[in-house]
């Protein structure tokens, strides 16, 4: 059997024409010269390098559309019937209400969360509402690379980004919301870095908080993006990108004049660190003010992996999200979006055996931050089980901008009296139908009526995640969701029991 999909696509809306199709290549079985050309090999004929990435990203979201061989889905959740771990054994205590999922982490400058749960870098769709949701429930949030690539009213001078209003506007969805938990956070890549936008953030627009990638969108290249003119060629290159072929070249003038010229394209720059650059790095972040350092790393080589990790022990660094495959991506090429990477579950395993390795080592871990398809509560629940003490969170970024978005649209329909048919029974106002409202009145008093609904509804979200875990926190009689392990799991398949149950797991102590 073949784990890739097809031909046909939500990246490029490309569909097979036929229902009979030759699995290894996931062409129709039967090609013929009368099709009108609807799969990714007509639209490739026509459109060529475009085809590389999604033609349906912009106001949308991608995520991989293979169906790996083992994801957390090959696992159930155990359960216990005596005892209370980590509460009081009486029937009046041990209750979901009192089942503790805060978390704290920070080498240097703790940050206390009120679930294990973070919202990974991103800085497109309604973003307003994602950072400012992640401050309602008290999680950490990220700030995507690139932000002044989306910024119309952008300044620099000498090279050095010197005014940059969408960053200030995105500090500030979250600080207004902030309510003791959780933290912002900055994520910079190559270009960033060289433009001078980590010193902006502090010195200008007081972020506290930067996270250092080792890859695009945590993968290994960057992304390439068609420039249609050599205008535009040269305003790309004027605010830092790489562009090529080079449009401050004479002879690409000339070759664009006489119609001759190839596509331009804008390529980020590989952020191509050493140990001694990276500590180098961190030490000017800290010296800006920097309280708290985050890394953004992926499925790479096991090898990359341990080296990382041990890089995050040595340098302080207080929280490592590592993203698997199965998630989604802002901008990265299609088929590396399905045939790149580890699966996110056994990216978990091996930053566990690691982990567990260095720990051995003597060194004092970071917290680690596992993401990568991560849905329901069910699947975070894994996913921490899974990590067995050393994963403190979960990322959920597609998830919660769905529910940013949705939460928006649905809100707007209310106040326009056009209430969705599966809302009615609810009532007809906001305060009505977002159920969750009292539980913000609760933190933020009678001002909470006001706030946007797509804040609230990536708080609502979010809180439905943290109800269900303590459901199955109180399952397990682990009233401290710091408690959880992989006991606390039942492989239902040969290779789910596997993974499980290689020689490196030994509970930890």
């Amino acid at each position: 059997m073949t784990y890739s999909p097809t031909l046909s696509s939500g990246f490029t809306f490309a569909k097979n024409r036929s229902s009979f199709i030759s699995p290894q290549s996931g062409m129709c079985s039967f090609c013929t010269e009368d099709c009108g050309g609807t799969c990714e090999l007509a639209q490739a004929a026509v459109l060529g390098a475009q085809t590389v990435y999604p033609t349906t990203t912009g106001n949308n979201q991608i995520a991989s559309e293979k169906n790996y061989p083992i994801d957390f889905s090959h696992f159930n959740i155990n359960g216990r019937v005596f005892g209370a771990q980590g509460g009081q054994a009486t029937q009046d205590e041990a209750t979901i209400f009192n089942v503790n999922l805060e978390r704290t982490y920070g080498m240097i400058n703790p940050v206390k969360m009120a679930m294990p749960v973070i919202l990974p870098a991103l800085i497109k769709l309604n973003w307003q509402d994602y950072f400012s949701g992640a401050a309602m429930a008290g999680v950490t949030c990220v700030i995507g690379e690139d932000a002044r690539n989306k910024e119309p009213n952008l300044k620099i001078n000498n090279g050095q980004v010197s005014d940059l209003p969408l960053l200030e506007d995105a500090l500030d969805c979250f600080r207004r919301y902030d309510r003791g938990f959780g933290q912002i956070v900055l994520q910079c890549n190559a270009e960033d870095n060289l433009m001078g936008v980590p010193k902006i953030a502090v010195e200008k627009y007081g972020a506290k908080a930067m996270e250092i990638k080792f890859g695009q969108a945590a993968k290994g290249t960057q992304p390439a993006i068609r420039v249609t003119n050599l205008k535009t060629a040269q305003l790309k290159q004027a605010q830092g990108n790489l562009v090529h072929p080079d449009p401050s070249d004479p002879a690409v003038q000339k070759a664009y004049e006489e119609g001759t010229c190839p596509n331009f394209y804008t390529y980020g720059r590989l952020p191509l660190w050493t140990e001694e650059s990276l500590t180098e790095h961190i030490a000017m972040l800290r010296d800006m003010g920097v309280e708290n350092i985050y890394f953004k790393m992926a499925g790479f080589d096991r090898a990359d992996i341990e080296r990382v990790i041990r890089l995050a022990c040595l340098a302080q660094v207080d929280m490592v999200t590592f993203d698997g495959a199965g998630g989604g991506s802002g901008y990265s090429p299609s088929k590396m979006m399905n045939e790149w990477s580890l699966p996110t579950v056994c990216l978990e395993d091996a930053v566990v055996r690691i982990s567990r390795q260095l720990e051995a080592q003597g060194l004092t871990l970071p917290a680690m931050v596992i993401t990568g398809g991560f849905a329901s509560e069910d699947q975070v629940f894994k996913g921490l089980a899974y990590g067995d003490g050393y994963v403190q969170g979960i990322g959920l970024c597609r998830a919660s901008m769905a529910a940013a978005m949705t939460a928006k649209n649905i809100g707007q329909q209310i106040r326009e009296g056009n209430v969705p048919e599966r809302f009615k029974s609810y009532g007809t106002t906001i305060e009505e139908i977002f159920c969750d409202l009292p539980d913000l009145r609760a933190l933020y008093g009678t001002r909470a009526n006001g706030f946007p609904t797509g804040a609230m509804g990536v708080f609502s979200y979010l809180n439905k995640i943290a109800f269900g875990l303590k459901h199955f926190a109180a399952l397990n009689r682990k009233f401290d969701i710091g408690l959880l392990d992989k006991s606390d799991l039942i492989p239902l398949t040969a290779d789910a029991r596997d993974l499980m149950t290689n020689r490196w797991f030994v509970p930890r102590q």
